[in-house]
């Protein structure tokens, strides 16, 4: 087997060298192709990608960002149709600024009657999107998609910004050929890292260039004999680029795996942060920074904590939220509510305020930032002591360095006599220290009044609960009957509201019964759904026909019914990354079972206490037969919400242990 595997990788590479990589020259070999050499498996792969990052000195301008991308794709499936879009992000802040994408040409090549046809992409299928008020987007989705077709774009993106957005070197599939080059005037000095939390490893090579600019400059003179005339004077001035090149073959798919955060978090990348700016016979800028000053320059702006500023905008609403309430606790979840239903989440993430917070609240609708600076503003005129927390949500990643990147959202802290208290107005289910799960995201930063900041926990302090009280009466048909009461607390809560929402009652019920075929409910109730602060009661009555099996003299079921965990959701041998459960959860279950008349125990489960990892997950199985009853007590907590991939084997066999425990069947027969 090791044989072929080095024939195989040693074939990928020969083809990877002799291929013609020159936009336009699509194989018929490329087109043929049926599946990847090495990832047999992949619904596409990339052939080819480039990526030419530089900056050309424009008189009266400066040094212009050019960032020249081409990549050439081959789609194997039509579950590999979703990689023949793309959109492209570009920064949009104002005129001066803003990128602007050149040069887009775009093909798609398929195979006909053993001929090429290359289909081009339509100015017609090319869209334009505004993100925020920062950011835009070009989307395209490339025409004629076929199984087997390869696709091909290239553009560049003009910037006048100095920022270099990082530069991806993996993706979720494989990469053949991948070449990049980067270079930097000597006068920009940038910190470059490669993502240290990555499986693969790039090569990278780092040297300089000699370079020039011509600079040229009119000249009038103003002779009697020839009268007034201009010219050009040109001079040069020499300087060297810092360049950093990469040329890589057979690159590995970014596999993706349950559980995970943000597979961008283990992406192959090239981060690099401006940290300095030195021009001949000018000041020396110093850019690097640190957290403090980060926050300290958001907290300044205009958009931000100018608009904290602002109060008259809710003239009498604020006294009409907090009519009755006299504890300060009362005033922050009548606010909190108060927000929720004024201020409608528009779907835009950032930390700056789009509209303005007086827009906002006129228009009741907002970005974060206008709808959470709102919130901060009402409860600091109310006198309490509120203040935004800067956050990077997990689709954004955890930042390697200082920067305003870092950040793309903002909520609210507010320090009360029962603690710390945080708050996100945006969605309409979250509560007091229930924030949406996609920002649970290790740290934010708090920023005060006084521009000073500090780090703040987003994990979770205590467990969420759902417990589950679960009474079965057994029938001599071999059915079982009785109740079942669900109790959600906290984030097991908010995930049952953000699923049920727009949920019937009969739409409940066919999610109940699709657990079983042989299960009949009824009488299905649920309470305080639309109250966050409080848990989610649901109740309802079953029959499950089948629930005891005859083998023999002897009768068998699993006294959770249809409850249990089917099977481990962790079948991986092994994991690259961290699972990430998002918050602690306690699960229990009281299960109260009434034999069948003339009936009797044979055998019972043995009582059992698991755990892993000293206390960081635990569970107990406890039954116990009291005449023609048995009782039993099930538990299942997990206290921590990061496995490393170190613990991996240890909690997979924790949990499976779990899940052939709760399949084990309580025995009976006829007396």
């Amino acid at each position: 087997m090791k044989y072929i595997l080095l024939f195989a990788c040693v074939f990928a590479f020969q083809i990877a060298i002799a291929q013609d990589y020159k936009f336009g020259k699509v194989s018929k070999e490329e087109l043929k192709e049926t599946q990847h050499p090495l990832e047999p498996n992949a619904n596409a792969a990339v052939l080819y990608r480039s990526q030419d990052v530089k900056f050309t000195y424009v008189q009266d301008l400066g040094f212009v960002q050019q960032n020249y991308v081409s990549e050439r794709i081959k789609i194997y499936n039509k579950e590999g149709f979703e990689y023949a879009t793309k959109r492209i992000r570009l920064y949009d802040g104002d005129k001066n600024t803003e990128d602007v994408l050149k040069s887009l040409k775009a093909y798609t090549y398929t195979l006909e009657n053993n001929k090429i046809i290359e289909t081009k992409l339509g100015k017609n299928e090319i869209f334009e999107e505004k993100i925020n008020k920062y950011w835009k987007a070009t989307q395209f989705a490339m025409p004629n998609i076929k199984e087997g077709c390869v696709i091909e774009y290239k553009y560049m993106i003009e910037s006048e910004l100095l920022a270099i957005d990082e530069i991806p070197f993996q993706t979720t599939i494989p990469i053949n050929k991948l070449d990049l080059r980067v270079g930097t005037p000597e006068y920009y000095k940038y910190s470059t890292i490669v993502n240290p939390k990555a499986t693969y490893y790039p090569q990278l090579k780092q040297f300089n260039e000699q370079a020039k600019i011509t600079l040229s400059k009119t000249r009038q003179s103003n002779a009697r004999s020839v009268g007034s005339a201009t010219s050009l004077d040109y001079s040069t001035i020499d300087y060297f680029i810092n360049v950093i090149t990469s040329n890589l073959v057979n690159i590995p798919s970014l596999e993706d795996e349950a559980y995970v955060d943000n597979l961008s978090n283990y992406q192959a990348k090239l981060i690099m942060e401006l940290k300095s700016i030195q021009f001949p016979n000018e000041p020396f800028e110093n850019l690097s920074t640190s957290w403090e000053e980060v926050t300290k320059t958001i907290y300044d702006s205009n958009d931000f904590g100018q608009q904290l500023k602002r109060s008259g905008y809710f003239g009498n609403d604020l006294d009409t939220a907090i009519a009755g309430a006299t504890e300060p606790i009362e005033q922050v979840y009548h606010i909190f509510n108060f927000v929720k239903s004024k201020v409608k989440w528009n779907g835009t993430y950032g930390y700056y305020t789009e509209l303005g917070v007086k827009q906002a609240y006129k228009q009741g609708v907002g970005n974060v930032g206008d709808i959470n600076l709102i919130l901060i503003a009402m409860l600091r005129e109310t006198g309490l002591d509120a203040n935004p927390v800067l956050i990077s949500t997990k689709d954004n990643g955890i930042p390697l360095f200082p920067t305003r990147r870092g950040f793309n959202y903002v909520i609210c802290a507010v320090n009360t006599e029962q603690g710390q208290v945080l708050l996100d107005a945006t969605e309409s289910f979250t509560s007091l220290n229930v924030l949406p799960v996609k920002i649970l995201n290790w740290q934010g930063r708090l920023i005060r009044k006084d521009g000073s900041s500090d780090w703040v926990s987003l994990s979770a302090s205590q467990a969420s609960k759902e417990i589950v009280s679960l009474n079965v009466k057994l029938d001599s048909d071999l059915s079982a009957t009785g109740k079942i009461r669900n109790q959600y607390t906290d984030y097991k809560a908010l995930e049952y509201r953000n699923t049920y929402e727009n949920y019937s009652e009969d739409d409940l019920i066919k999610a109940i019964e699709s657990k079983n075929g042989n299960l009949l409910v009824s009488n299905i109730e649920v309470e305080d759904m639309n109250v966050p602060v409080k848990p989610v009661l649901l109740s309802y009555e079953y029959q499950l026909d089948e629930a005891l099996e005859e083998i023999g003299d002897n009768y068998y079921f699993s006294p959770l019914l249809f409850l249990k965990i089917k099977e481990s959701p962790f079948k991986l041998q092994t994991r690259k990354y961290p699972i990430d459960l998002n918050f602690p959860t306690s699960r229990k279950y009281m299960v109260n079972i009434m034999l069948p008349e003339g009936f009797q125990v044979e055998s019972l489960p043995e009582n059992v206490k698991l755990e892993y990892n000293s206390n960081e997950g635990e569970f107990t199985y406890l039954i116990r037969e009291n005449g023609s009853m048995l009782q039993l007590v099930i538990t299942l907590n997990l206290n921590n919400t990061l496995i490393l991939p170190t613990n991996y084997e240890q909690f997979k066999q924790f949990f499976e242990l779990v899940v052939n425990k709760q399949a084990e069947k309580i025995v009976l027969k006829k007396v």
